[in-house]
C-alpha cells in the first residue's frame, strides 16, 4: 500500500492502531492487550524472518541471519524499489529461496507465518515497526540507536516487556569476546579506582561524509529517484522537499532522522562505558560546531561532551576530517583511567597497562557473528539477548542527551529515574519529537 493512502483503508492491524482522541489521525496503541504467545521453537525448527529496511545495513542483516542454521528470510520490505530488488537477490543467494518483497513494512507484520522481524531502517523509522511487531507477537532485532529520541526508546522497551518479546538492539560489543574479557577485568578491580573515562570518534578525511573543506557539499532539492515512495520514507518526520543529502546514507547528519556521529555511532562506545561503570548520568554539557566542513549537514563535525557521574567523569570527543587516526589505528575507542592502570579498547583489540607490569594486548575475535547468533539463540530459548531493549534504550540516552545539550547550548541535568530534564522546558521538549500524521506514537 502506498503511504499516500489513508491507513484506515487497510485491514486493521492486530491491536496496533487506534483512533487518536478527537481527530482522524491514527496512533499506535500503547495500551494493547498482551501479544499472542510466541511459537515454541525447537533447535531444529525453522525461524521465519522478515527484514524491514533493505539498505546497506539491512543487506548485512540478510547475510548474517542467512548464515544462521534453520533461519529462513521469507520477506523483505523497503520504500525504495532498487533496495527491494537487491534484497531479493541477496536472500536468494544466502537462503536459496526467493522472498516476498513489499513496499509497506506492515505487510510483513501482518503475516502470521513470520516469527521474527529485523528493523534496519533509518533511525526515525526504528520505533514504529518495532512496537507494532511486538504488539503483533513477533520478536525483533532493531538497529542502533534503538529510538530516534529518548521517549521512543522508553516506549520500545516498554512494548518489549509488556508483550514478553525478545527484542535485541544492534550494539554488538556486548557479544565480542575481547570486550567481555576487558569488562571482566575492570569489574575485578584490576585498574583500581576509575575516575575518568575518555571516549572518542575521530574519523579521517575520507570517511563519514566526504573529504576536504567541502565535506559532502551542498545540493539543491530535486525530484526523488524513480521507484522511491518518498512520502513513506519521511514517515513520522516533517514533510520536506526531496534532497539527496537528506536521504539514504546522508540522513545520518540531520536532526529529523538521526543524531549524527554523537548518538548514531557513539552509542556503541557509550554502551561499553555503561557496561563497565553503570548507568548513572547526573548532568551533561556539549560544545562544538561546524569547524571543518562547509556543507549542509545539521549535526556538528566537531564536538566535546562531558558527562558528570557520581564519582567519575566521561569525556567524549568527536571529530570529522581528522588527518590521522588517534593513537595509531584507533579512529574510535575508549580509555578507562584508574589508580592502578589504564585500559584502551576498540573493536580491534584492548590493551591493558598495569603499573609496573608489561602491557597486555588482546585482539578481537569478532563481533557481529556472535551478536546475531545470540539473538537467534535467545528467540529459541525465550531468554533475554546480550543487549535487550532496556539496555539499548539506556545506552542511547548518553548520545541523545549530548545532542540536546549541544542544541540548546548549555549544561543539562538528567533525572534518570523519571527520564526527564527538570527545570528546562526547551531541553525537555527535545526528549521527544512531533509526529507527522498518520504516524503518531
Amino acid at each position: 500500500m502506498s503511504s499516500k493512502q489513508d491507513c484506515s483503508q487497510t485491514e486493521t492491524h492486530r491491536r496496533t492502531f487506534i483512533k487518536a482522541a478527537g481527530g482522524s489521525a491514527l496512533g499506535i496503541c500503547l495500551a494493547a492487550q498482551q501479544a499472542p504467545a510466541a511459537r515454541v521453537l525447537g533447535a531444529n525448527d525453522t525461524i521465519r524472518m522478515g527484514i524491514i529496511g533493505n539498505g546497506s545495513r539491512g543487506s548485512h542483516h540478510m547475510r548474517m541471519f542467512g548464515k544462521e542454521k534453520n533461519v529462513k528470510i521469507v520477506a523483505v520490505a523497503d520504500v525504495d524499489r532498487s533496495h527491494r530488488e537487491r534484497a531479493v537477490s541477496i536472500v536468494e543467494n544466502v537462503n536459496g529461496t526467493k522472498p516476498d518483497a513489499y513496499d509497506d513494512f506492515r505487510k510483513i507484520i501482518d503475516r502470521n507465518d513470520i516469527d521474527v522481524v529485523s528493523v534496519a531502517t533509518p533511525g526515525h523509522w526504528h520505533a514504529i515497526p518495532t512496537i507494532m511487531a511486538c504488539d503483533a507477537g513477533k520478536d525483533v532485532y532493531v538497529e542502533k540507536p534503538i529510538g530516534h529520541n529518548i521517549r521512543e526508546g522508553r516506549l520500545m522497551a516498554d512494548a518489549a516487556k509488556r508483550n514478553d518479546r525478545v527484542v535485541a538492539n544492534g550494539i554488538q560489543q556486548r557479544s565480542g569476546p575481547h570486550f567481555i574479557e576487558a569488562i571482566q577485568r575492570i569489574h575485578a578491580g584490576e585498574l583500581g579506582k576509575i575516575s575518568l573515562v575518555r571516549v572518542w570518534n575521530a574519523w579521517w578525511t575520507n570517511e563519514m561524509g566526504g573529504s576536504g573543506p567541502q565535506g559532502m557539499g551542498k545540493l539543491p532539492d530535486c525530484d526523488p529517484p524513480e521507484g522511491v515512495d518518498y512520502d513513506f520514507w519521511l514517515g513520522p518526520a516533517p514533510k520536506r522537499s526531496f534532497n539527496p543529502h537528506r536521504f539514504h546514507f546522508f540522513y545520518y547528519f540531520y536532526w529529523d532522522y538521526s543524531g549524527g556521529m554523537i548518538s548514531a555511532w557513539g552509542v556503541h562506545l557509550f554502551d561499553v562505558v555503561m557496561w563497565a561503570m553503570g548507568y548513572n548520568i547526573q548532568d551533561v554539557i556539549t560544545t562544538g560546531g561546524h569547524f571543518v566542513f562547509d556543507d549542509d549537514r545539521e549535526t556538528p563535525d566537531t564536538a566535546q561532551t562531558i558527562f558528570t557521574c557520581p564519582d567519575y567523569l566521561i569525556t567524549y570527543e568527536m571529530r570529522h576530517g581528522n588527518g590521522e587516526r588517534i593513537q595509531g589505528d584507533m579512529d574510535h575507542g575508549i580509555e578507562f583511567l584508574g589508580t592502578e592502570g589504564t585500559l584502551e579498547i576498540n573493536r580491534a583489540r584492548y590493551v591493558l597497562k598495569i603499573r609496573g607490569e608489561q602491557p597486555v594486548e588482546v585482539k578481537s575475535q569478532g563481533l557481529d557473528e556472535f551478536h546475531f547468533s545470540n539473538f537467534i539463540e535467545s528467540v529459541r530459548l525465550r531468554k533475554q539477548p546480550n543487549v535487550n531493549a532496556e539496555t539499548g534504550h539506556r545506552a542511547a540516552i548518553y548520545g541523545h542527551l549530548a545532542n540536546i545539550s549541544y542544541r540548546v547550548g548549555r549544561r543539562i541535568v538528567w533525572d534518570a529515574e523519571n527520564e526527564t530534564i527538570p527545570g528546562d522546558r526547551e531541553a525537555k521538549s527535545l526528549l521527544r519529537r512531533k509526529y507527522r500524521k498518520p504516524w503518531v506514537l
